[in-house]
């Protein structure tokens, strides 16, 4: 284990501007719609303003220090890991429909937390090795 600083992992505030104009787009678009069109796009534009909060109120995926790990569970909670606790650290990677998609995979026995690089704003693979490299 080598001794590094407590880092953190968020949402680029880029994502976050991206699925807060797609919510208000679709309503737009709801509002001009037909019966049909008002509800398909009304859930759509619920479902993108839902994901804006959640990343507004829950920035922070993924932070590290030396007693562990601290993860977002559910709407915007969060749960902390010790090191001990985590059994594997991993990148999933898979390729699909012409692209490759890589996830962060934390182990705990009981639980798997999956972060992609929209989660964490960089790639996966130096997040997982920061991690590795933090791991007593």
């Amino acid at each position: 284990m080598v001794d590094l600083p407590p880092r953190e992992w968020r949402v680029a505030p880029v994502i976050i501007v991206l699925k807060a104009a797609g919510a208000l787009l679709l309503a737009v678009l709801a509002l001009t719609a037909d019966g049909r069109g008002l509800f398909l796009a009304g859930v759509a534009a619920l479902g993108f303003a839902f994901l804006a909060a959640r990343d507004l109120l829950a920035r922070v995926r993924l932070s590290a220090d030396s007693r562990g790990v601290t993860v977002v569970t559910g709407f915007s909670g969060r749960r902390h890991i010790p090191w001990p606790q985590i059994e594997r650290i991993r990148v999933d990677s898979r390729a699909r429909y012409g692209t490759r998609m890589e996830l962060l995979e934390l182990d705990t026995g009981d639980d798997v937390h999956l972060f992609s690089k929209f989660d964490l704003g960089e790639p996966v693979v130096p997040v997982a090795e920061t991690l590795m490299r933090m791991r007593p």
